[in-house]
């Protein structure tokens, strides 16, 4: 299994390589007004309007000070969809049996478990799950 492991304040998170359409740079974002607070905005991508997702609202986490630089494009549903993310850090092949499952609260269903590296530890995000909330 191949994923993309992004950065959120201190903490590292990974998604399916699968689900990623591209890694795109910090671009426009044209905000629409009384659009729920987890919907950033909107950014046009090669000429395809994208809905770009506060993952940081949606994962309860504080968005870090130095800024958002990244944008991960992902595929669900034959939809696009944007997230913003602090840094995008490394692709990685893992073995499936290194994701250790994590019992949730049906609020968390989102978290498909944590992968244990030696020297950190990511947490692999159901990106189809969290968005379906």
């Amino acid at each position: 299994m191949q994923v993309v492991v992004f950065r959120l304040g201190d903490e590292q998170f990974a998604v399916e390589t699968a689900k990623v359409q591209s890694i795109n740079d910090n671009m426009g974002i044209t905000k629409v007004p009384k659009s729920p607070n987890h919907i950033k905005g909107l950014i046009n991508l090669r000429g395809n309007i994208i809905s770009l997702l506060d993952i940081n609202l949606l994962l309860d986490i504080e968005r870090s000070e130095s800024g958002q630089n990244n944008i991960i494009i992902l595929e669900m549903e034959d939809e696009l969809v944007g997230i913003t993310v602090d840094q995008v850090d490394e692709v990685l092949d893992i073995d499936e049996n290194i994701i250790e499952k994590i019992e949730s609260d049906r609020k968390k269903s989102f978290l498909k478990g944590v992968i244990n590296f030696k020297d950190r530890i990511v947490t692999l995000i159901d990106i189809d799950k969290l968005l379906s909330n």
